[in-house]
Formats: C-alpha cells, structure tokens, sequence
C-alpha cells in the first residue's frame, strides 16, 4: 500500500522539507533525519516524508522503480507520478518555492528529475546519480550534491558527473564530500542543516 507520513513541527510553519527514501527504504526511513535537520529551527519547517509506490522485491521496503536489473524506462512515469503526488499534497499554505526536497541515492535521482519542471526552494541529492540521458536546465532550483569519499553502493564518481552536468549548464550547485560510505553520517546532516540556514532562512 502506498502511504504519506506528515510531522508537523508547527501549524505556523512558513517553509516545508519533502523527503524522498532510496532503495529498498520506505518513509519512515527518513523522518529522523527530517527531525534533525530542522532541529533548533524554530517552528519553520513541516517535514513530508513519502513512500515509494511500488513493493522492493526483497519483499520489504519500496522502490520508486525497479533497480538490478535497471529499468530506466520506467522512470519518466515514476517521475511524472510522484510529481503529481507533489502538487496533491495540497498544503496551500507553504508553496513550492518555500520547499526543500532531500532524496537519498535512488530518492536523490528521482529529485534531480524532479528539479528540472517544479520551482522549489532547493534540492539536495545525496549519494545519488543522474538518470540516463538527464538533462538540467536554466532556471533550476540551486542543487546541493552530498556523497561519502568511500561509498561502495553508489560511487561518488556519479556525483561529480551530476555536478558537471549542472556546471555545464550553468545551474547554481555544490559539490560535498564527506568521510563515509552510503549512509547519512552526522557531519553529513550538520552541512546540510548550516546550508539550510545560511541560504534558505535568511
């Protein structure tokens, strides 16, 4: 079953932090890194955590599709149905330009697609890779890359090819190495929540 998880940090929140799990994960993988990104922020942020729609075929947790073997085709409907989903959600009150959208690895590519049509406020990837034929374009959002200097699931070399990209293509980015492998570390989360503050609090 596809499902939505909300944790509202306030009813007067002004800005939003939609979270998008990689491979084999669900949404309740990512709220407690929602919870501490956001902590000491005040009552800014809401935090929207969502599930992939279709079943990992280890039989726990999902994906946004599938994976080994890669199925690149069917990511232009995964994509164009998750953004649907975005525009449902129909929080009025806080549009998409005052929202974040943080995906981890198959999560983080399906944001990268998603940047290309919607204004939000930014987008960070982390140890994520560009689809197959991805193509930025100007007026994107700006776009934070974070990956682990050791990661043996998704090399970081699929970052760097991400920020080339977006650099090719004159879109505003950031590129972060930190010592660890595919995982959310600690000093990944203090970048991350001091790039919140310093360009989306301001």
């Amino acid at each position: 079953m596809m499902t939505e998880q909300l944790f509202l940090n306030s009813e007067s929140a002004t800005n939003r932090l939609v979270l998008l799990h990689g491979w084999g994960a669900d949404a309740n993988d990512l709220l407690p890194v929602g919870k501490l990104l956001t902590e000491g922020l005040g009552d800014r942020f809401e935090i929207v955590s969502l599930s992939a729609p279709q079943p990992h075929p280890s039989g726990s947790g999902r994906q946004w599709y599938p994976l080994y073997p890669h199925e690149w085709e069917q990511v232009p409907n995964a994509v164009l149905a998750l953004e649907k989903r975005l525009h449902n959600l129909c929080f009025k009150h806080i549009p998409l330009k005052k929202t974040l959208l943080l995906g981890f690895s198959q999560g983080g590519a399906m944001a990268l697609e998603l940047a290309i049509k919607n204004q939000f406020q930014g987008i960070f990837a982390l140890s994520s890779y560009p689809h197959p034929e991805w193509k930025p374009l100007k007026g994107m959002p700006p776009i934070f890359l974070c990956h682990g200097n050791i990661d043996e699931v998704v090399p970081n070399d699929a970052s760097q090819k991400t920020f080339d990209i977006l650099l090719n293509n004159g879109i505003k980015s950031e590129l972060y190495f930190f010592d660890g492998g595919h995982e959310i570390t600690n000093d990944l989360i203090n970048y991350c929540r001091g790039k919140i503050k310093e360009q989306f609090l301001s």
